[in-house]
């Protein structure tokens, strides 16, 4: 029985650290850009875009269909980089608690 209440009470620590760690990464902002930077977009760790910033002189190019590419790219970009810092975070929280999580380090 005490390995029981030992093993739940891993598992809640790890579900409150789990919590913290995702509280963490949704107040993150994570950059993607394409066009050389022309488009840059922003997202949270949460994968929320938060903003997207286009040069003036891209806009002024009146190539609409660039201006649509430049920008899915660099959303595209901005949630790619976020997934890997959200999972290269996760791994190390699975590491540090020794419980399987999500995309985690498999328990030793």
């Amino acid at each position: 029985m005490a390995d029981l209440a030992q093993l739940f009470a891993k598992a809640q620590e790890a579900q409150t650290k789990l919590a913290e760690l995702q509280h963490k990464l949704a107040a993150q902002r994570i950059e993607g850009s394409a066009g050389g930077g022309m488009v840059r977009a922003e997202v949270s760790g949460a994968l929320r875009v938060l903003s997207i910033s286009i040069e003036p002189a891209l806009i002024a190019s009146g190539d609409h269909q660039m201006l649509q590419d430049l920008t899915a790219a660099a959303v595209n970009a901005a949630i790619t980089n976020a997934q890997r810092l959200v999972q290269e975070e996760m791994q190390k929280a699975s590491a540090g608690l020794g419980l399987p999580l999500p995309g985690g380090a498999p328990r030793s």
